[in-house]
């Protein structure tokens, strides 16, 4: 299994396959840690923290560079990809009815649970270290009316110039909506194009990501000797508490399996042991989908739905995807001090269901990145920090994968519960 399909799966054969160097990544960030606080304290006109700098903020510039082409060409294809499947019947209505209310309350969940918890659990003194920005510049919280206004971009070069993300992600999606209305021919010709340049930007990403331990290592160092050892510790807490959001999810698809798919708790949490296994060990719902399919089986759910359903969720569903995506930037906006108004957190929600659809077919250091880089856009939340954090991302992608596949099981229960053949 490379890393191309992990917690994905579906668009294998559309996309670019992609092996990403996870393990020297991690090992960057931890080297960079360790030679940070070998040297904490040096001054930060030292030439060793003049290369850090310029080598950490020339690995994030490039990663930067591939966000707003990405994000269009995977929304467009992956909206495409839903309105295809609402075509194809009650059922597959059914299964996009439970998908939309999962992710509607995956987003809201982080939203309301994460600030309250990093208020009862406040990230250590020296977490302020990673956002690597210099001095933040607090963002004037609009109101509702400048907040609606904002929605619709007159221009959208210029909103793409401003990096506009909660506009241009609207756009995008009428956009894809619009491909979808034309004749078949015109239809695949602009699919063909935007499938043509997501490869493009992967292939492009793939290259920034395989220097990324040159990358994170830079950026750590710098992290490092301003923090010293608070920066382990900070890392140790923004793992637990984003996926503690995923915790949230995974308690819900309980509550979904056992109410709505009117399956026993024992048997419910019995059948879904061995497929929470392989998602545990391989943290990939395509490599988790035999074993899902083995557990729908043991539930006694159709085979038809089953064999529908599991497939569809695999390649179009990711249920944790908003919830902790929204608890990074949320983190990361705790410690730039940026206030959560509602207004912010409606726009983070908004993106970050939208982005979902475009982003289940990539390796979760690209989706990291992809994902949540246009939630903090649209937060206004630095954008920085993330090429830091995605060098621990394979820790919070455990929780992930386990509550992906978890919920792909309970939607299908439902599913199958409420077809009245």
């Amino acid at each position: 299994m490379n890393q191309a399909e992990r917690g994905s799966g579906g668009e294998v054969s559309e996309l670019v396959s992609i092996r990403l160097p996870v393990w020297w990544t991690f090992g960057g960030l931890v080297a960079g840690l360790v030679a940070g606080l070998l040297l904490a304290g040096l001054p930060a006109d030292h030439v060793a923290m003049k290369s850090a700098e310029l080598v950490g903020s020339m690995w994030l510039r490039a990663l930067q560079m591939t966000i707003i082409p990405l994000v269009a060409a995977l929304l467009i294809v992956g909206i495409a990809k839903l309105m295809q499947a609402a075509r194809a019947g009650a059922v597959a209505r059914r299964m996009l009815m439970f998908v939309f209310g999962v992710l509607v309350f995956s987003g809201v969940a982080s939203a309301i649970a994460m600030p309250l918890l990093l208020a009862a659990f406040p990230p250590p003194d020296a977490a302020s270290a990673i956002l690597d920005t210099g001095t933040v510049e607090r963002q004037q919280v609009p109101d509702i009316f400048e907040f609606l206004r904002s929605l619709v971009a007159p221009n959208m070069i210029a909103a793409a110039a401003e990096t506009a993300m909660l506009p241009l992600t609207i756009f995008f999606a009428l956009f894809a909506v619009a491909i979808t209305r034309l004749p078949e021919g015109q239809r695949e010709v602009l699919l063909g194009f935007f499938r043509a340049l997501a490869n493009a930007m992967l292939t492009i990403i793939g290259w920034v990501l395989w220097v990324a331990p040159v990358g994170v290592f830079a950026l750590a160092f710098g992290v490092a000797v301003r923090a010293g050892g608070g920066a382990f510790a900070t890392l140790v807490h923004y793992i637990l508490t984003v996926s503690a959001m995923g915790a949230i999810v995974l308690v819900a698809a309980y509550i979904i399996g056992i109410v709505l798919g009117r399956i026993g708790p024992l048997a419910f949490v019995r059948a879904l042991i061995p497929a929470q296994a392989v998602a545990v060990s391989t943290q990939s719902s395509l490599a988790s989908l035999p074993a899902m399919l083995d557990s729908a089986r043991r539930l006694g759910l159709r085979e038809s739905t089953a064999d529908f359903v599991l497939p569809l969720a695999v390649a179009i569903f990711r249920a944790t995807s908003p919830a902790m995506n929204m608890a990074v930037a949320i983190y990361v906006a705790t410690l730039a001090g940026i206030e959560l108004t509602p207004a912010v957190l409606a726009a983070g929600i908004g993106v970050a269901l939208i982005i979902s659809v475009g982003s289940v077919s990539l390796p979760g250091s690209i989706s990291f990145v992809i994902s949540i880089g246009p939630i903090a856009y649209a937060m206004n939340v630095p954008v920085e920090p993330l090429a830091l954090l995605v060098a621990v991302e394979m820790l919070p992608d455990i929780m992930r994968t386990l509550a992906n596949v978890t919920t792909n099981v309970a939607v299908t229960g439902a599913v199958d519960r409420g077809r009245k053949d």
